[in-house]
């Protein structure tokens, strides 16, 4: 047994100073860190409890929401401008996890849950994201559930969260503080793809901590869906899953599209290919089937998933076909 100390912080100052510390680790909802410690995935020397932070409220700003990293899900997804301005947030939320995790679970930490990879978890077996350099037990073990996006030799684990897909398709921004200062970071910069260093998932540096998520708000964001498809509808992971929005021209065509897809990749996948297919287009059955053929032309899929192909486009499918509606 590795001993852990614990310590409460007040204010952020104080929490970035100890999360300064090597083998510091920041403790807020814990729904996803003590099941890795209790595993032995995670192993920190410290614990800086951060419950007692002022980073909860939401907030208008002159480009949309900003929500703080302590905000609840279940708080979050309820808000009246989440759900009027970003429905697919709301619904991504909703469909995650149990109502007792949601109201537990921050959005700070929801962002930085590890994979579901049993291999990840299992600390007797190889696994480059936990053990860089030990293999992927994956590829040639039971992978019927890991990505067919944005793989690598080194990694095919599928990034779990469902929020994460909603800001991949709407550009949010993490907000995050440390020692070094302040830094806003881009949902597309935030999450790395595993390539040659899976162990390193985001683009935070040791002791940074996540003060809060910005929303810009968009015609598109306020017209959105989020679609998820799993073997069970309460409190799984998706399978496949899709946040879309849309923006109407005049004419009737697409003058503005997001689209991110969960479930089949390595990191929030946003579809750009899809995106592209489908900007200036009239939106109908072949227009979208073109589309979700663009983006799941890259897939790369092992020899248990893929079905996820057909499962990833029709997902996305049925995701602008309900938000075009």
């Amino acid at each position: 047994m590795q001993p852990v100390s614990y310590r409460r912080v007040r204010a952020v100052d104080e929490a970035v100073r100890a999360g300064s510390a090597p083998g510091s680790a920041f403790y807020a909802g814990g729904t996803t860190l003590v099941d890795l410690m209790k595993l032995d995935v995670m192993m920190p020397a410290s614990l800086i409890d951060i419950t007692h932070l002022p980073l909860a409220a939401i907030e208008e700003t002159n480009r949309g929401l900003r929500i703080g990293a302590l905000a609840r899900m279940s708080d979050v997804a309820r808000d009246a401008r989440v759900v009027e301005r970003f429905p697919a947030v709301a619904e991504a939320l909703e469909r995650s996890a149990s109502g007792q995790l949601r109201n537990m679970a921050t959005i700070g930490g929801n962002v930085l849950q590890r994979t579901r990879c049993a291999y990840f978890r299992d600390a007797a077996t190889p696994c480059n994201k936990r053990r860089p350099g030990s293999g992927c037990g994956a590829r040639e073990g039971i992978n019927e559930d890991h990505a067919i996006l944005g793989t690598s030799e080194a990694c095919i684990a599928v990034h779990a969260s469902d929020f994460a897909v909603t800001l991949a398709a709407f550009d949010a921004i993490v907000h995050t503080t440390s020692a070094n200062g302040e830094r806003a970071i881009p949902s597309a910069a935030f999450f790395h793809r595993p390539e040659a260093t899976p162990d390193r998932e985001t683009a935070l540096e040791p002791g940074d901590l996540i003060v809060a998520i910005e929303l810009p708000r968009s015609r598109a964001a306020a017209r959105s869906t989020y679609v998820k498809v799993r073997d069970r509808t309460s409190y799984a992971f998706a399978l496949a899953s899709c946040a879309a929005g849309v923006e109407r021209a005049p004419d009737g065509t697409l003058a503005d599209v997001r689209v991110a897809l969960g479930g089949v990749a390595t990191v929030p996948w946003r579809a750009h290919a899809a995106e592209a297919v489908l900007r200036g287009a009239r939106p109908n059955a072949e227009t979208f089937a073109a589309a979700a053929r663009a983006e799941f032309a890259q897939a790369r899929p092992t020899t248990q998933n893929a079905y996820k192909i057909e499962l990833g486009m029709r997902t996305m499918v049925r995701a602008l076909e309900t938000v075009t509606a």
